[in-house]
């Protein structure tokens, strides 16, 4: 497709340093914890595989993602307010905490389709991922394995995306994404299929078609495959980083939330990632780990440490309750038992030399739905110009 609509400039970001990154990185933590209440319209992802609930906006500058809808974000302490001058801010109570700016309606959600799908239901735009769940459908929704953090059926239940995405499409509205919106990488995960390659090959492919016709660095996320050469095709198609997700290195939290992905095992899912390392790199590869489904620290702590050690990235998140997933009623941990987990895990990423900013594309790359990486820029061990964070060492 021919896009009639001319290129635009580059979507606006806060002007301004962060002065204080060890604050803006609290700050972050505890706003993913306990929410912001938004006085004023805000782009919201609802529903979905991953994090959702997620208000969009930048805060100091950095990009993040926020719960702003869910019952528990009334009682936060933490607002968004607009300014005399027309910007925004983050309030707590009547103090003034941060400068903030909204995340504007991507230009490309306006097209559709030569069928007349409207492109946002093809893929939505992650502050600067265009992202997509492939394959709306989980061989795991609506029984007994059904992961209880999960989303994926209620959006495609809402009528606010297609069960099915083509590389074809997904490509067109990358281009779109890429060229109206300035993205720059995308993001394509799926459910899982009743197949021996879990769905790998189907995002795979349209990972390619993405790469080849918007030229964007691409992650592709599926669960461990029954054939590891199944990895070794997908790295063939040009695919930049993979996203192999375990979700909690406690084995009694994975079979109780989780009970299919804890059938494949924990160590199913290091045998994986130790095949994809060695086809696409160090730093590549990465794992959500969920805080806040009753994990234990210690075990969440040496697991990502094993998986650092191997070339890994932990991609900690707080648990962000969906609406209309089995876990709809639970809150997000509080904000010291997630920056607890950070302060362990930050250090380790940078002994081994590898941060977020080496991560070419994915929620790894992105980081709005966590604060691990603003506790990593705000270390100042391996980066000159930044303010000394301390972290713990031990352990």
């Amino acid at each position: 497709m021919t896009l009639a609509i001319p290129p635009t400039e580059p979507r606006p970001v806060v002007p301004g340093a962060v002065t204080d990154a060890h604050t803006v990185a609290r700050l972050l933590t505890a706003l993913q914890s306990e929410g912001l209440r938004v006085e004023v319209p805000l782009s919201a992802r609802v529903g979905g595989a991953g994090p959702a609930d997620a208000g969009m906006l930048y805060v100091e500058g950095v990009q993040t993602t926020v719960p702003t809808s869910a019952a528990y974000v009334a009682s936060s302490p933490y607002a968004l307010r607009g300014e005399d001058d027309g910007s925004w801010a983050v309030y707590r109570g009547t103090d003034r905490v941060a400068s903030a700016s909204l995340a504007p309606r991507p230009r490309y959600y306006d097209l559709t389709t030569e069928h007349g799908i409207p492109y946002w239901k093809i893929a939505l735009l992650h502050l600067d991922s265009v992202a997509s769940t492939v394959l709306q459908t989980c061989a795991y929704w609506g029984n007994d394995d059904q992961c209880a953090f999960c989303g994926i059926g209620v959006t495609l239940a809402a009528g606010r995306t297609i069960a099915k995405k083509t590389p074809a499409t997904l490509a067109e509205v990358a281009v779109a994404a890429r060229d109206l919106d300035g993205a720059v990488d995308a993001t394509l995960t799926t459910g899982s299929t009743a197949t021996p390659d879990r769905g790998a090959m189907y995002v795979g492919r349209c990972g390619e078609a993405v790469k080849q016709s918007a030229g964007l660095p691409v992650q592709v996320q599926f669960e461990p495959p029954s054939d590891l050469d199944v990895i070794d095709r997908v790295a063939d198609m040009g695919i930049d980083s993979v996203g192999i997700h375990v979700e909690t290195f406690d084995p009694d939290v994975l079979a109780r939330v989780a009970p299919g992905k804890a059938r494949w095992g924990i160590e199913a899912y290091f045998t994986a990632w130790e095949r994809a390392v060695r086809m696409f790199g160090a730093g590549q590869v990465s794992t959500y780990v969920i805080l806040g489904m009753g994990e234990d620290e210690k075990l969440t702590v040496e697991g990502c440490k094993r998986a650092i050690d191997m070339g890994v990235y932990p991609f900690v998140v707080p648990l962000r309750p969906v609406p209309g997933s089995l876990m709809e009623d639970l809150l997000p941990p509080p904000r010291e038992a997630v920056e607890a987990v950070y302060r362990q895990v930050v250090p380790h990423l940078e002994k081994r030399g590898m941060t977020s900013a080496g991560v070419t594309a994915g929620c790894a790359r992105c980081q709005a739905c966590s604060g691990l990486g603003a506790f990593e820029r705000s270390d100042g061990g391996l980066r000159e110009g930044r303010t000394t964070l301390p972290l713990f060492v031990g352990a």
